[in-house]
């Protein structure tokens, strides 16, 4: 079977019939520098099985694998362990199922699993429900956002965004609001030890829907969240907590703990791993049970069937494509299925007490980076507290820094000139991360190679 089966005439009698003059047409709403102007450059148009092959492992080799170098990234993507185990039983036979399951009869190894997995991330987050995942942390957040504006019913649209969200997350936030009537109120991030809770408190009003937190922030920084949920409360909003490495929650206290309403994030550190930046996990809880049928995307529920035996089922699937149609909480049209069982697997592995162990070998290992970077000259620690990452201050263009110490097999972190391209004074903050696959012979590299690029 012809990979394009489509002749010329079929293409024209479609386009004919819909009214476009050629496929371009199609493609209007998309900004014409974001378009290819023809064939892509460099590749040919066609070529064998074999030299297809040969050229892509070329190209493969100018990628600078993460477990090929010293390798500190962090900001929402770590690199941890993932046993091979987890590879092996999230391909049997009873997890395999149709893309959406549908039918209980025929996909109960599913349906258990995201069972599992949602009483998992419940019970990590200190909340009642836990959905069957998203997508990703970023589009939880908004979902989030939209669920707190669905609570509000309307009466209140003003979003407070804290300035150590993660820029890539508020950034969604604010394309999605372009959309609804949501009004963002975003600060810009402070280069500081500790958060700056007293201004985010201070810009909650009476019009505030929800409040949204990272918890450890952006910059690695680890803060009581219960002073901002009395003081979201207290104007009758609700408090959304972003979590993008859930490791952390071995080790500190669940946002659901301490206030939060809405819990949502990143999954991608437990089973998933980095995989050159996807498919990831969303993770999306909630404290109250009586705000469950706000909730996006679906939830599975244990049943019992006419015999009396356990069954799995869903119970909430409240998305466009169903009977909710208009009255819908998402369009968020499937959840990781794969992602979500690769955590739950690895999470079942690890148990409570290996995910603490985990968390605190971590902890220790960051500790023992951020005193060893502390003494390089030109470099400051920002943080009083972190978990596994934390920001140090180069005194020069940290972007400059990391490329130079790529070319030295060091991916020493991720700058917040990066992140955040429009505030010149973050420029020289490094964000470091730091996890159990981190050697200590891997700290001592970064030290050196800081160091000489700084000296």
């Amino acid at each position: 079977m012809r990979y394009l089966p489509l002749t010329d005439a079929d293409r024209s009698a479609m386009l004919e019939k819909i009214g476009a003059p050629d496929v371009d047409a199609l493609f209007v709403d998309v900004p014409e520098e974001a378009r290819l102007d023809g064939p892509i450059h460099g590749l040919p148009m066609h070529a064998s099985e074999m030299a297809v092959e040969k050229r892509m492992r070329r190209l493969s080799k100018k990628n600078l694998a993460a477990a090929d170098a010293a390798f500190f990234l962090g900001a929402g993507a770590y690199k941890h362990h993932v046993p091979a185990s987890v590879d092996h039983i999230i391909q049997r036979g009873e997890f395999l199922t149709a893309y959406t399951p549908y039918q209980p009869e025929i996909a109960q190894g599913t349906l258990q699993m995201l069972f599992e997995f949602q009483s998992q991330v419940a019970h990590l987050y200190g909340c009642a429900v836990a959905n069957a995942s998203m997508y990703d942390g970023s589009t939880a957040c908004w979902e989030a956002v939209a669920m707190a504006g669905r609570i509000a019913r309307g009466k209140k649209r003003k979003v407070v965004l804290s300035g150590a969200l993660h820029p890539h997350y508020a950034e969604v936030v604010k394309t999605m609001a372009k959309f609804t009537d949501d009004e963002i109120a975003h600060a810009r991030p402070a280069m500081q030890a500790a958060p700056d809770n007293e201004g985010l408190i201070a810009r909650i009003d009476d019009d505030t829907a929800s409040v949204v937190v990272q918890y450890p922030d952006i910059l690695g920084r680890v803060t009581d969240l219960a002073p901002i949920a009395e003081a979201a409360h207290a104007k009758g909003a609700l408090l959304i907590v972003v979590n993008t490495e859930p490791v952390a929650l071995g080790a500190l206290k669940s946002p659901g703990e301490m206030g939060a309403d809405i819990v949502v994030g990143e999954g991608q550190s437990i089973g998933v791993g980095l995989q050159f930046g996807g498919p990831y996990l969303g993770l999306f809880a909630v404290r109250d049970p009586k705000h469950v049928r706000m909730m996006p995307g679906r939830l599975c529920g244990e049943t019992q069937d006419a015999e009396g035996k356990r069954g799995y089922v869903l119970t909430l699937s409240t998305r466009e494509q169903h009977i909710r149609r208009e009255k819908a909480t998402s369009n968020i049209c499937t959840n990781s299925g794969l992602c979500a069982l690769a955590f739950s697997v690895h999470m079942t592995l690890l148990g409570e007490a290996g995910l603490r162990r985990l968390a605190m070998e971590n902890h220790r290992l960051a500790c023992i980076a951020a005193d060893r970077l502390a003494k390089v000259p030109g470099i400051s620690v920002l943080n009083d507290s972190f978990f596994n990452e934390f920001t140090i201050r180069l005194g020069t263009d940290a972007r400059t820094v990391v490329r130079k110490l790529a070319k030295q097999d060091v991916l020493a972190g991720v700058s917040l000139g990066r992140l955040f391209p429009e505030h010149a004074d973050l420029a020289d903050g490094l964000i470091v991360a730091v996890t159990e696959t981190t050697t200590e012979e891997d700290i001592e590299t970064l030290a050196a190679a800081l160091g000489e690029v700084l000296a």
